[in-house]
């Protein structure tokens, strides 16, 4: 039979209403008492009732996170370690994950917001893929819900994020490319309501700018964010009278797919063709040849957010609510030469 809180009550010589508040963080009972507690529970093998706690507290002790996708959802590498991220520091708190799924600014990706938000399913959100007008920040800030993002958004409302400096992060990838002979620099990037968009593309100008090349509108695409936009991006690219020397993908899927491209047309990636990408995730280490990426830490990142958000329904201040980060250029093969040579 499982132990129930009144016999863990009994062994303490403490009320269950003691125990309760022990197990359930509040701070009104002494910390050794609430070890004691704890560790007597553990040994017991008692099991809360979740349905219990949840009413006592008032709380789904749930975070969620709607993937901003279309499908196939978890083809993306970068979608499988920020979920990781999550799911991990949720654990480490006895917390759930909730994972939905809906395409950007879709009435499938209004609907879901709106019923987590109204049910109360969840105590937090984590976003990702931040839009320069996102509604969803708009929309739970509206309605006073905990909200963390990965990134940031034009909008004039003030919301706690981590931000990778993706823009000076490209200036240092085309300037790698200028010092290897490289003019004919070209960029796939995604759809201009992405803050991400904005960001990179920025950096690929200025890189540019800074190495004295000037910006050809014929080496400018955009794509999905996806190994098949990348690869039909790429084509056309590959299909000009005077075809780039160089590819600099939005993301790492978008230069594999791109790198697929190359392939087709007899080129050799990393001798005939530069093409690098933007992520650092497991899959750019294991192209062929390995592909130049400028990395962020999504794991990580997403952990930090999960921190961030529990402070937030907590009402906790949080030291620092806007955090900068800096992406790593990591230079593979199939940048690595000089096209001059």
């Amino acid at each position: 039979m499982a132990v129930t809180i009144r016999e863990v009550a009994k062994r303490l010589h403490l009320s269950i209403t003691t125990v309760s508040r022990a197990l359930d963080g509040y701070d009104d009972v002494a910390a050794k008492t609430r070890q004691r507690v704890i560790r007597t529970a553990r040994a017991m093998g008692y099991v809360p009732s979740r349905a219990a706690r949840q009413l006592r507290r008032q709380r789904a002790d749930t975070i969620g996170y709607i993937i901003p996708g279309r499908a196939p959802y978890f083809t993306d590498p970068f979608s499988a370690e920020f979920i990781a991220g999550l799911g991990d520091a949720a654990t480490s708190h006895n917390l759930d994950l909730l994972i939905s799924t809906a395409p950007p600014d879709s009435e499938a990706e209004h609907h879901v917001y709106a019923r987590w938000v109204q049910s109360r399913q969840v105590d937090g959100i984590v976003l990702s893929r931040l839009r320069l007008k996102d509604w969803r920040v708009k929309y739970l800030a509206q309605n006073d819900f905990p909200l963390v993002a990965h990134g940031h958004t034009q909008l004039r409302l003030d919301f706690p994020y981590i931000e990778m400096d993706s823009r000076t992060g490209f200036v240092q990838l085309v300037k790698h490319l200028a010092e290897r002979s490289h003019r004919r620099i070209a960029y796939i990037g995604a759809p201009a309501k992405f803050t991400l968009q904005v960001e990179r593309f920025a950096g690929y100008q200025q890189g540019l700018a800074a190495a004295g090349i000037a910006c050809d509108e014929t080496l400018i695409a955009e794509s999905d964010l996806t190994r098949t936009g990348g690869y039909q991006t790429a084509q056309r690219l590959l299909a000009l009278p005077e075809r780039p020397t160089a590819i600099i993908g939005v993301n790492d899927l978008t230069a594999i797919g791109a790198m697929r491209a190359a392939r087709e047309q007899g080129l050799v990636v990393g001798s005939d063709i530069a093409i690098a990408g933007y992520d650092g995730t497991e899959d750019s280490e294991h192209t062929d040849p390995p592909l130049t990426t400028l990395k962020q830490p999504i794991y990580d990142t997403a952990q930090r957010l999960v921190e961030m958000l529990l402070k937030r329904i907590a009402g906790e201040p949080l030291a620092d609510s806007h955090i900068i980060l800096q992406p790593e250029l990591i230079i593979r093969e199939s940048t690595n030469f000089d096209l001059s040579s």
